[in-house]
């Protein structure tokens, strides 16, 4: 029995077992098995969530690099490690070898050093989807440079604060970048950035649109001639087990981004752990992630987690719906994608498509689905499970945070039996808790509360850089002794649980606590319904109401909205009861939403209690523009009261 490859559900309980029972023997016999070391730890596991305080291989020395790169050469140097493909499907997709890779990172690398950048600098990357992105990172790690990658869509105010937050020496970012038909210009954006950040010596500028940007004497440079006379061989830098390997930065509930630290080995451990079993990953499997590298899980389960074992990685520069709504499929027919991981997001916006564009596509070669962001709801799952994957590839409903730098509940597929919207059961080495509100462990199943995990794993981020205190009150504050994860959940008669949403996104309405989650599922079963978003407002007799926002498909645009509003208020009683009805119904084009798919309910919040005076920054957002709809509709008060 292998721990770092289960094969069947047995296996699955055996395995687990025996991680929470031993867990450093479980992660040492992991680590010694299938990494490459240069000097090897004298210490698993320290920890004192009090401070708090975790170090995994303590006193370990390695390079991530040597671990995604270099000891892959001598069997898979001619194996495709990064397969891109392009915006413009008529531009020929760029398989890249793990060799070639090799020289890339190397020559990458070397550039850096030359420019001044050396082991723990912070460097900030601002660049689209294409191969530069991938390579700058692991040329960063490669060094034992800090890599903080901004998402290119970001404002130049947003990409600023990130800056400065961490102090960043340089930034590598584009010309510019393709979205769909759009040309986006990076480098306009980088200029007014750095307006107001003093620390960016050197700005590396990759040619993508071939444009003319404005570039800045003696600050700017050109990076393809840096390349084509840079070394192939670059020393990989020894670094400690516990040193910087990244800062990410996540939205925080005040507004204010948090960049949380992830360091080198533990991270590598457990995305690389994780790759492996969540996604059933055998050798000649071609995978595919469509997240943006701008956030955690491309950093995961774009880059890291699947380098580490040899696989083949699919890096997609464009949109879901260019050139038209088939692309997706379109994809995975050419390149016969064997794994497809993608936000409950993306999944509705195609299934208010005609299916023929799902249709007309060969999905033969996919072995696994999965989805990430956001718990799915019912609807869309078994839309992506009938068509999609045809009622015969599992589905993966992965639960895991910035925070938590990999997976944390996940079926494994062909192990772990599935239920639509269960992310299901903890991955080995996870140990979760249940929290009622006085601080005590909830027992048992059938149960409700808190999601808390009560012992480390390898790839949890150490701090929040540059305020170690905020990363302790936010999550080892409330209670004692454990993480919490600031969401609610439960957990049904097996053990399988669901996550119900951001605790704060709980409701108490007439002395009842609402989950927004479950009436949101409720209200996207009604077959004129998109997508919905709950929050509360207050109101004089029952404390808080129920506020909706409710996208329409087509087929309920000519809809008579009152009898619409009936009609979900009916489906919301017969699936939760009638104290989760609705007071107020909002019928929108879209809903506000992180670049990662995620809608941001503090400014839903803020509209629903008509204050429209503190939205705060709304630049970052996928779509700022759909903010002032929805105040205008809330002035006009096209509600129902």
């Amino acid at each position: 029995m292998s721990n770092y490859h289960i094969k069947n559900l047995e296996e699955y309980y055996q395995v687990y077992r025996r991680s929470v029972r031993d867990p450093e023997l479980f992660w040492e016999e992991i680590a010694e098995e299938h990494f490459v070391w240069r000097k090897t730890w004298r210490k698993v596991l320290e920890y004192d969530f009090s401070v708090p305080e975790v170090k995994w291989f303590e006193g370990a020395e390695l390079n991530i690099t040597e671990n995604c790169i270099d000891r892959h050469l001598v069997t898979r140097g001619d194996k495709t490690a990064i397969l891109f493909e392009p915006n413009n499907p008529n531009e020929s997709p760029l398989e890249i070898s793990y060799r070639d890779l090799y020289r890339r990172v190397n020559k990458f690398a070397n550039v850096l050093k030359e420019n001044g950048i050396e082991k723990g600098d912070r460097v900030c990357i601002y660049l689209p989807m294409i191969p530069d992105l991938a390579i700058s990172l692991l040329a960063c790690a490669r060094i034992g440079a800090v890599h903080s990658v901004v998402f290119a869509g970001f404002s130049a105010s947003a990409l600023a604060t990130r800056i400065n937050d961490c102090e960043a020496k340089m930034v590598i970012t584009s010309d510019g970048a393709y979205r769909g038909a759009k040309k986006i210009d990076l480098k306009g954006i980088v200029n007014e950035a750095l307006e107001s950040c003093s620390l960016v010596k050197t700005v590396l500028v990759s040619k993508r649109i071939d444009s003319k940007p404005n570039m800045i004497k003696g600050r700017d440079k050109w990076l393809s001639p840096l390349l084509d006379v840079a070394s192939e061989e670059c020393e990989p830098e020894v670094m400690k087990a516990e040193d910087p390997l990244f800062v990410l930065y996540t939205s925080g509930s005040t507004g204010n981004p948090k960049g949380m630290l992830h360091t080198v080995a533990g991270y590598m451990v457990y995305t690389a752990y994780t790759f492996k079993n969540a996604f059933n990953y055998k050798e000649s499997d071609v995978y595919w992630c469509t997240a943006d590298i701008g956030w955690i899980t491309g950093h995961s389960y774009i880059v890291y987690g699947p380098l580490a074992n040899g696989a083949t990685t699919v890096m997609f520069e464009g949109v879901p719906s260019y050139p038209d709504f088939g692309r997706f499929w379109e994809i995975i027919e050419k390149h016969k994608v064997t794994q497809f991981y993608t936000a409950p997001t993306a999944i509705r916006a195609l299934a208010k498509e005609n299916l023929d564009y799902v249709k007309k596509h060969d999905l033969s070669s996919i072995k696994v689905l999965g989805t990430v962001g956001e718990p799915i709801n019912e609807e869309a799952w078994h839309w992506y499970n009938d068509n999609v994957g045809k009622k015969k590839n599992p589905i993966i409903d992965t639960w895991w945070q910035t925070e938590t730098g990999g997976m944390m509940i996940s079926p494994i597929p062909y192990v772990t039996p599935t239920k639509p919207t269960y992310a299901t059961l903890p991955l080995p080495g996870i140990q979760l808790a249940l929290m009622d509100n006085k601080g005590n462990e909830i027992f048992g199943n059938q149960v409700d509360g808190r999601l808390c995990v009560k012992f480390p794993w390898p790839s949890m981020a150490r701090s929040i850089w540059g305020n170690h205190q905020r990363y302790k009150e936010t999550y080892f504050s409330q209670f004692k002794g454990m993480y919490f994860t600031g969401d609610g959940a439960l957990r049904d008669e097996v053990g399988y649980y669901r996550i119900t949403g951001r605790v704060d996104d709980v409701i108490i309405v007439s002395g009842h606590n609402l989950g927004t989650a479950p009436i949101e599922d409720a209200i996207n079963e009604h077959p004129a319904v998109a997508e919905s978003a709950i929050v509360g407002f207050p109101h004089d007799i029952k404390g808080n109401a129920l506020y909706g926002y409710v996208i329409l498909k087509e087929v309920g645009e000519g809809r008579d909205h009152d009898n619409l509003r009936k009609e979900i208020n009916q489906i919301i009683t017969e699936h939760i009861g009638p104290i989760a009805k609705l007071d107020r119904i909002q019928f929108t084009q879209g809903l506000p939403k992180t670049r990662s798919g995620k809608i941001m309910r503090r400014i839903l919040r803020k509209i629903a209690h008509n204050e429209l005076d503190d939205l705060g920054d709304v630049s970052t957002l996928l779509n700022p523009e759909v903010v002032q709809t929805i105040i205008e509709k809330r002035i006009k008060n096209e509600l129902v009261n």
